[in-house]
């Protein structure tokens, strides 16, 4: 894809699995974490707040980076955060810090993430090989 033609493409906040990535990271920065306690504020919380954060910076990387293998390539690393942040989710569940009901609302939310996060990949794939 040549530059002129990625200049008409929206920018990365316009894609759904960006919003999407960016409603997961901000229910996790207002929910989750303020319910740790202090020791996993700074464990669990720093893992969390870097995988929340990674999955929307790496869509945004790979948009930028004007090439769809290497945008295919940075949402797959947005996904593994994803899985991370839903790891980090069952502990918290697990250690007690997380209720039923934010449990239940940020499975929700990683899983909605997922399913649009796999349907831009798709995409990409599908636009690569209609390219070349």
């Amino acid at each position: 894809m040549s530059d002129e033609q990625y200049d008409k493409a929206k920018d990365f906040i316009s894609l759904q699995a960006w919003q999407a990535a960016r409603e997961t990271k901000l229910y996790f920065y207002r929910n989750i974490l303020p319910a740790l306690d202090p020791p996993e504020k700074y464990n669990l919380g720093t893992q969390i707040r870097r995988a929340a954060i990674s999955i929307t910076a790496n869509i945004a990387e790979g948009h930028g980076r004007f090439n769809y293998q290497e945008s295919i390539q940075f949402c797959r690393i947005s996904r593994g955060s994803l899985f991370e942040l839903k790891d980090h989710l069952l502990s918290c569940h697990d250690l007690g810090y997380a209720s039923d009901e934010l449990f239940q609302k940020g499975l929700e939310l990683i899983e909605n993430t997922k399913r649009l996060l796999n349907g831009y990949i798709r995409f990409l794939h599908k636009e690569k090989r209609a390219k070349n």
